[in-house]
């Protein structure tokens, strides 16, 4: 199931499609942007060893363009959220964590028993661990406001290193 969201509006959508990208420069490495021609379906953080690499690269794409414009504003301080529409594939329960991540705000951070609880599966700690895992919009989707029960980083798809990062450039980790 590929979930698209653009505003309040979530619908399915089929899985052929054109994949474009684009590349940037983030404060912590290289991102790979990538997009059909409807909406945002990954940011990766590892752009030399994804499945993304065989995506068209172009220059100038309206989506691509927008999210890195939102990205580079969002890296630099002047944004706390993003307007880019996007769509992820994944099984109905990874599209329910995925949902509710995008419920924690700029500079908040919630638990992985914060988010079972949230979509109703309070026993699935381990499994939204593993959605959260599976995130391809990281960044947009804030998995990395996810940390453990007892406070610690836990894992990341981009390392501990980018999460850091990430959760300090956004207040919610002081340390």
């Amino acid at each position: 199931m590929v979930l698209s969201i653009r505003g309040n509006r979530i619908r399915s959508r089929s899985a052929l499609m054109t994949y474009f990208q684009k590349k940037l420069s983030a404060p912590f490495g290289q991102l790979r942007c990538v997009s059909t021609s409807e909406a945002l379906v990954a940011v990766s953080s590892r752009p030399e060893s994804d499945q993304w690499e065989a995506a068209a690269v172009v220059t100038e794409h309206p989506i691509l363009d927008q999210a890195v414009r939102e990205l580079v504003a969002y890296f630099d301080g002047e944004a706390q959220s993003f307007a880019t529409p996007i769509e992820m594939g994944g099984t109905d329960f990874q599209n329910a964590v995925w949902c509710e991540l995008l419920k924690i705000p700029f500079g908040e951070s919630r638990s992985y028993a914060d988010i079972a609880k949230a979509i109703g599966k309070p026993k699935a700690v381990r499994a939204v661990g593993a959605a959260n895992g599976k995130n391809p919009l990281g960044i947009l989707v804030p998995c990395h406001r996810v940390i453990g029960k007892n406070g610690s980083l836990t894992g990341y798809g981009g390392g501990l290193e980018m999460k850091l990062w990430l959760l300090r450039h956004e207040g919610a980790l002081l340390v």
